[in-house]
């Protein structure tokens, strides 16, 4: 068993407590490999130690859009220069999140499209975050040709049709615990319909927990949660659904 967490925060202060204890046993529980995702200038710089520290952890650079009130043009280019460094997979997470009232959304759409044309500069793909946010995603990602650069779409909350236009775009969607969930009707119908070269495992730990941990941190060893969830809903074998992840999770990072 190889799975590829493709993204989490094992940043986050709630790993302060046991961070390398928990790092440490993942390899010998079968994850394989872990993105840490960047979501502000601060944790950005967490996930560059990470890497450093870390063989089986990569990570991504970027500003999550609740955090785009931070960036200028300076934060911007020193960005694009730690992009560049071994380990660096990706610029993310970037995108939009309405459900907040702040930062106001003009804020986040400029920063949005400032940091995909980042991404086209240093030859990254691109980890998307949106929420309640679906039709101004689209469209920006439209305008700014996000398909040429490629990327995935984390933690995939919206219905069949914006899947459809993302995978026809290119992107894959990342699957995690919200699937084991009982009432998300919409993502498991979303899972059933799309093809399997376009589902990637991600944990988004701490949070997100799959269903029998719901609340609880989460961490890269529930994912076999998750597993078993899109095993039954595509009703194919476990083995199958590790391979194909993994298999996907390098190709979406340009990993040999």
């Amino acid at each position: 068993m190889k799975i590829f967490d493709t993204h989490a925060h094992y940043d986050n202060p709630a790993f302060d407590m046991d961070r390398e204890e928990l790092l440490g046993s993942l390899r010998d529980n079968g994850i394989e490999a872990v993105v840490n995702v960047g979501a502000s200038i601060k944790t950005t710089k967490n996930t560059l130690d990470l890497v450093s520290k870390y063989s089986f952890i990569y990570g991504s650079v970027g500003v999550h859009p609740s955090e785009t009130g931070e960036l200028n043009e300076e934060k911007l280019e020193w960005l694009g220069q730690v992009a560049g460094r071994d380990g660096i997979v990706a610029v993310g997470e970037i995108g939009l999140d309405y459900h907040w009232q702040e930062p106001d959304k003009a804020v986040q759409r400029r920063w949005f499209a400032r940091q995909l044309d980042l991404a086209r500069q240093v030859k990254l793909p691109v980890i998307i975050h949106s929420r309640d946010a679906a039709k101004d995603t689209l469209d920006i990602m439209k305008g700014e040709r996000a398909g040429e650069l490629g990327g995935v779409i984390h933690c995939f909350s919206y219905g069949k049709e914006i899947a459809r236009e993302y995978l026809d775009m290119g992107f894959y969607l990342g699957i995690g615990g919200v699937a084991t969930f009982e009432n998300a009707k919409k993502l498991k119908e979303v899972v059933a319909y799309m093809p399997l070269e376009r589902i990637v495992l991600e944990t988004d730990c701490p949070y997100l927990s799959p269903a029998p941990y719901r609340g609880k941190r989460n961490s890269s060893l529930n994912l076999p949660w998750v597993v078993a969830a899109v095993s039954r809903l595509k009703g194919i074998d476990e083995e199958k659904v590790i391979a194909a992840a993994n298999q996907n999770a390098r190709a979406l990072y340009r990993l040999s």
